[in-house]
């Protein structure tokens, strides 16, 4: 069984097309166990449920979470689609960090970090974490954000179910250049 396949079309259902399965999910992000299944094995992809449990276990980064009762399952962030995943404020971290890549580095020292098509700018907590976020897509930098002036501020920061930092965004004064693996 391929893992990384089958979390990448996960994600891809879960966070940004549902209904290229053929699904809809609620208004938190959560959707039926025996639909996902029946339907990801309609449109090519038959898992047991085992199988899809060994995924989500398995998952480095615990992008995948099933509710208290096991019977429904969700992103734990990330979403392209609107849902609102009900996570409470938190005062997070002094400081957090954010991994991209260099070609993007000029415009988000411009502009500051911003969501993109997701819901929210994304922080990790430690440096080794951003670097591996940022290093999927280019030669990896990663950003240091002043979480704690940010938020006293008034910057409102929420954490996942797998432990990202959420935040709207990231103006260009509270970011700092932690490390940039330029050539």
């Amino acid at each position: 069984m391929d893992h990384v396949r089958i979390s990448k079309r996960l994600s891809f259902v879960l966070r940004h097309r549902p209904d290229s399965a053929g699904l809809t999910l609620d208004d938190a992000g959560w959707v039926d166990v025996d639909e996902l299944l029946t339907a990801l094995g309609a449109h090519g992809l038959r898992l047991t449920r085992a199988e899809l449990e060994a995924v989500v276990a398995g998952n480095d980064k615990q992008r995948f979470a099933f509710d208290e009762t096991g019977t429904r399952i969700r992103a734990s962030q990330g979403h392209s689609v609107a849902v609102d995943l009900g996570y409470e404020p938190a005062t997070p971290p002094a400081e957090l960090f954010h991994g991209t890549v260099d070609r993007f580095l000029a415009s988000i020292l411009a502009e500051g970090l911003r969501p993109g098509r997701r819901h929210a700018v994304h922080l990790s907590p430690d440096v080794a974490i951003a670097r591996t976020v940022g290093g999927r897509r280019g030669r990896a930098v990663v950003l240091r954000v002043d979480a704690a002036r940010l938020a006293a501020d008034g910057t409102r920061f929420t954490r996942s179910a797998n432990g990202v930092w959420l935040v709207d965004a990231v103006p260009p004064g509270y970011l700092a250049i932690t490390e940039c693996n330029r050539i």
